[in-house]
């Protein structure tokens, strides 16, 4: 198979992979001056984040100058966000492309900025999902953000994991308990 191109990425017989062409521009990127020039830097990158583990995490020091009622102070944690995310496409892994018949394994974990997960298949990554939490979802429990770690990626994957079978891994074992709870509060129930 050849490589078919798609979109700033490439699709081969080893699965997908970001496109060698655009990492040279990704190199040689200057340092955003401007909160315009940070979201043309973001709206890249934004494209390729299922390339990149723990996206949404290392990008909150560089969506906080975006935002219009705050300084643009450029300072050591927007620098090593910058560099981190350069880093992490220029050596981005070939992602695997999905075999339908074989189960899929999904990792979950959360901090208190956000939430990431990992889908894997034959030991093989075929994506990468985080998102920042909700200003609502900094007041919840542990076990309830575990637990919504695990249903983003269950939503966003769906198209993957419908019917077939699938193990997911988290840190906190109280979900175990979940399962054998008479009671569940409305939270945990949607």
């Amino acid at each position: 198979m050849q490589n078919s191109p798609s979109v700033n990425t490439l699709i081969n017989e080893k699965g997908v992979h970001v496109d060698p062409a655009n990492t040279d521009a990704v190199k040689n990127w200057s340092t955003p001056k401007t909160p315009t020039e940070i979201r043309s830097f973001l709206g890249l990158f934004g494209y390729y984040r299922r390339f990149i583990l723990n996206f949404s995490r290392i990008v909150v020091p560089l969506t906080s100058l975006t935002q219009k009622d705050k300084a643009y102070e450029w300072g050591p944690k927007q620098q090593e966000a910058f560099q981190t995310l350069k880093q992490k496409l220029c050596d981005a892994p070939v992602l695997t492309l999905p075999d339908g018949n074989d189960d899929f394994v999904v990792y979950c974990d959360v901090s208190n900025l956000g939430l990431s997960c990992v889908l894997m298949q034959r030991g093989k990554f075929v994506a990468y999902a985080s998102r920042h939490l909700k200003i609502q979802e900094m007041n919840y429990t542990t076990h309830d953000l575990e637990l919504g770690a695990v249903v983003f990626a269950l939503k966003i994957w769906r198209q993957y994991l419908y019917g077939t079978k699938c193990v997911v891994f988290t840190n906190h074992k109280s979900l175990q308990h979940i399962l054998n709870q008479k009671e569940l509060n409305i939270r945990q129930r949607r």
